[in-house]
């Protein structure tokens, strides 16, 4: 049998992914800050562009060409990226600027932070690579997570075989004296001593509170001030002076970084109530408004073919796809916005107790989107609500069932968990069984090791460390 070539004729749809749809992606998925950068650098390299602030509001378009480019599409559901085509995309900024403000603000972690005071140390290459792993090894409370002994079998297997002990503990000692002070430590006594060893001016008791926080934490926990009057020949008073010197300091040195990318926020939209109604809107300072150039839009000559006029048309036409792009994204923004916090409409009112399940599949149905878009659109946007401000992820959770029937987010769950913590009695804590069953008598069916994953999360310990502690605030 002879196969012969032949050609068939075949109608089908594609959709094609053209640079300009690649931009409306791009700036679709960009935080607010990384954004504004990216228009920053569109304003330096494009003359056509301007800021609208600059000659009013006004917008004058001197130039109506015949051949506009065709509509950006509302479904945005392709995962391409604006810089697998054109790498010379920057979404994280201008490459070689300095950090602003705004920028930096974004947060830096704990081992960021340690990992720049290293860079500052002036210490030897060897001492840095014991360094590295010790910073590694370091949890996000600040705290030294690994033993010395096992980083020094791991540097060891790694080349370093002739490492002694005393070298980590030398490196150790150095690294101790860094920022948050507390860092590096082992154990919770030798964070506390860490931290009175570095306070400048002696305070009453300080070698006491030194003592009591290398041997006698176990009592401390315990309130036994008996045994503590006795082994530290104390009165009451001189005792909780001593108590209230280690009360006074941070158990947690590393945990001030976890709340430092909630500081410097922009939000894209605000929810406010006008005239008993809920209203979503854009954030009129979240960005620039840009504006065709109108006395260089109006030299550009038609049928000139010069160099001059082409890269003036390239730059025209560059500039109305970025305010096109802008335009669609703020659109898809308010559109998404909106759906969501009808959803949520009662987590205006009353907070996250009254936060619904919600599931990225529904807003997208909802909206007629892909989820893919709505992710996008998700990401790094941010609300400004009474509640407070919220990244729009925020609002998606989990949904779990009820014994009345009706499904709960795992949102409210924890608010409701937190809220029976906080009025639990100081001196009876409540377990995490005792929690099952008052949320179950709220109607939510829970399971205990659900309650512990929540309650962790929370960063609340257990009943029995909150008893102690509430032992220690006497």
């Amino acid at each position: 049998m002879v196969m012969k070539p032949s050609l068939q004729l075949r109608v089908g749809t594609q959709l094609t992914m053209t640079p300009q749809l690649q931009q409306a992606i791009s700036l679709l998925q960009l935080s607010t800050l990384d954004l504004r950068q990216e228009i920053q650098q569109a304003l330096e390299s494009n003359p056509m562009l301007e800021l609208e602030e600059a000659y009013g509001e006004q917008v004058v378009e001197p130039l109506q060409e015949e051949d506009w480019p065709e509509e950006i599409p509302q479904e945005l559901s392709t995962d391409s990226e604006w810089s697998d085509t054109f790498q010379d995309f920057h979404s994280s900024g201008v490459a070689g600027e300095g950090p602003d403000m705004e920028r930096s603000a974004q947060g830096t972690s704990l081992r960021d932070h340690l990992f720049w005071q290293l860079a500052m140390t002036d210490i030897d290459s060897r001492e840095r690579r014991i360094a590295e792993s010790l910073i590694d090894a370091v949890d996000p409370n600040g705290y030294l997570q690994s033993p010395l002994q096992e980083i020094t079998e791991g540097l060891k297997a790694q080349g370093m075989s002739d490492l002694e002990p005393a070298e980590i503990e030398t490196v150790l000692a150095r690294l101790q004296q860094f920022e948050p002070t507390g860092v590096f430590a082992r154990h919770l006594g030798e964070c506390l001593l860490l931290q009175l060893n570095s306070l400048t001016q002696a305070p009453p008791f300080l070698a006491q509170a030194k003592r009591l926080a290398r041997q006698f934490l176990t009592a401390l926990a315990a309130n036994d001030r008996k045994l503590l009057k006795r082994r530290l020949g104390l009165d009451d008073d001189a005792l909780q002076q001593a108590i209230d010197l280690i009360l006074g300091l941070d158990p947690r040195p590393g945990h001030v970084f976890d709340t430092i990318n909630s500081d410097y926020v922009i939000p894209d939209l605000l929810a406010r109530r006008v005239q008993g109604d809920w209203r979503i809107e854009l954030n009129p300072d979240a960005l620039p408004r840009l504006r065709i150039q109108p006395d260089y839009a109006a030299l550009i000559r038609r049928a000139d073919k010069s160099d001059d006029n082409t890269f003036m048309k390239h730059h025209l036409q560059e500039a109305r796809w970025l305010i096109k792009s802008l335009s669609s994204r703020n659109a898809t923004l308010l559109k998404v916005g909106q759906e969501i916090m009808v959803h949520q409409l009662d987590f205006l009112e009353q907070g996250d107790q009254a936060m619904k399940p919600l599931v990225l599949a529904e807003i997208a149905a909802k909206v007629e989107m892909h989820e893919s878009t709505v992710s996008r659109v998700t990401t790094q946007k941010f609300i400004h609500t009474p509640q407070g401000v919220f990244e729009l992820k925020h609002f998606f959770s989990s949904q779990l069932g009820g014994s009345d029937g009706e499904s709960h987010s795992g949102t409210a769950i924890r608010a409701r968990l937190y809220k029976l913590i906080e009025q639990e009695p100081a001196r009876k804590p409540l377990s995490d069984s005792r929690l099952v069953d008052l949320l179950n008598a709220d109607g939510v069916q829970v399971a205990r090791r659900t309650v512990a994953k929540y309650r962790e999360a929370l960063g609340i310990p257990p009943s029995n460390e909150r008893k102690r502690l509430s032992h220690l605030k006497k």
